[in-house]
């Protein structure tokens, strides 16, 4: 698969990495932006306020499967929905909200895990497919929380992330699973 990362950060280029060992072909593209024309699925690994920026930087985008990685700890556009809505508003194509509840800083751990941890995600449904894969390939279990309306929901969720890593825990992973599959 032919991904382009938006982003260079710890989240974009973490998993630009993870992807590349898994195999797939990607390009990254920073400030500097850039032409995604080739691109299979964007990722959109940005600070949320810098959204209509960073993609306004690049072309080729039009229509693509983009999975929005974004959080609105610098802020948020109030404007949409979700950061993944003003995603879609730009892009126009199936959009995911994905990798934004992980600790890019322990991605070198994932493969030393006695269980995979698991990575929420919501999506449309022509983007499912897609981000199921990525997140398969980045060593994660995907776990569905609904269509592109939950998006907002886990945005939010980061708060909660946040407090257990600041009250000492610190970066961590989590497992959803049902009972019996731990």
């Amino acid at each position: 698969m032919k991904i382009t990362v938006l982003g260079r950060g710890n989240v974009g280029g973490g998993l630009a990495r993870l992807w590349r060992e898994a195999g797939h072909e990607v390009q990254e593209l920073g400030r500097d932006g850039g032409d995604a024309s080739e691109a299979d699925v964007l990722l959109v690994a940005v600070p949320g306020p810098e959204i209509a920026s960073a993609l306004g930087g690049v072309t080729g985008i039009e229509g693509k499967v983009t999975i929005d990685a974004t959080n609105a700890v610098r802020g948020r556009n109030e404007e949409f929905e979700s950061l993944a809505h003003e995603v879609k508003s730009i892009v126009g194509g199936p959009t995911a909200k994905s990798f934004n509840l992980n600790f890019a800083n322990v991605y070198d751990e994932i493969g030393n895990q006695r269980v995979r941890p698991s990575n929420l995600y919501c999506a449309e449904d022509e983007a499912r497919e897609v981000t199921e894969q990525l997140i398969r390939d980045a060593g994660y279990d995907p776990v569905y929380a609904g269509g592109l309306e939950r998006a907002r929901m886990l945005e939010d969720h980061l708060e909660l992330l946040f407090a257990v890593n600041q009250a000492g825990l610190g970066p961590f992973f989590v497992r959803y699973a049902k009972p019996g599959a731990l």
